[in-house]
């Protein structure tokens, strides 16, 4: 389910960005989503959600916006593999 939501926009915003105010709206859903994700906040999973997008295709967004899928440090990471044994 979703939630319609307004949000006031000056008129230049969208040809600022080159974009039709439904595009625009789908790279503003993606850029929080993003941002969200890297501030984690959200999931990789639940950024998807919110994105609009399906979890491969965020992974592969998230590249474009030059932010690490990964969550986890390398160093917690060894921490994490060191745990396990």
């Amino acid at each position: 389910m979703s939630v319609p939501l307004t949000i006031d926009m000056p008129e230049t915003a969208f040809s600022a960005i080159r974009k039709s105010p439904s595009e625009f709206a789908a790279e503003m859903r993606l850029a929080a989503a993003v941002k969200w994700y890297e501030m984690e906040t959200i999931s990789q999973e639940k950024a998807a959600q919110i994105a609009g997008l399906t979890r491969a295709d965020f992974i592969l967004a998230l590249g474009r916006f030059r932010v690490s899928p990964f969550q986890s440090t390398p160093d917690e990471i060894m921490e994490d593999l060191r745990d396990a044994d």
